[in-house]
């Protein structure tokens, strides 16, 4: 059987998933991926036996696979709130200040 060696790109055409999703799952080691040189190239063969699970575990492209929800409004992650007031002038402080005579 002959390799099929593709790209992130052109494996993320195939697999009908964005460049972000393969970049994110070989850096995690969920699909496999071959070095040559510099170069990133993927076997689909190997890759399609890896997103079907060989039974220990979810497809890195199903959803939910990690169970983690995001942050309400799309935020990064939540943060916990300041104790310190925040330094400099904030919008609130500036219009308290009178204002200077000419």
């Amino acid at each position: 059987m002959k390799n099929t060696w593709l790209t992130v790109d052109e494996l993320a055409a195939v697999l009908k998933v964005s460049v972000k999703s393969i970049r994110r799952a070989y850096r995690k080691g969920q699909i496999p991926v071959e070095r040559i040189c510099r170069f990133v190239r993927f076997d689909l063969e190997r890759v399609k036996e890896a997103m079907r699970g060989n039974g220990e575990g979810l497809s890195p492209f199903s959803a939910g696979t990690q169970g983690q929800r995001s942050a309400t409004g799309g935020a990064s992650r939540r943060r916990a709130q300041r104790t310190r007031p925040r330094l400099g002038k904030t919008g609130a402080s500036i219009a308290r200040t009178p204002r200077r005579k000419k």
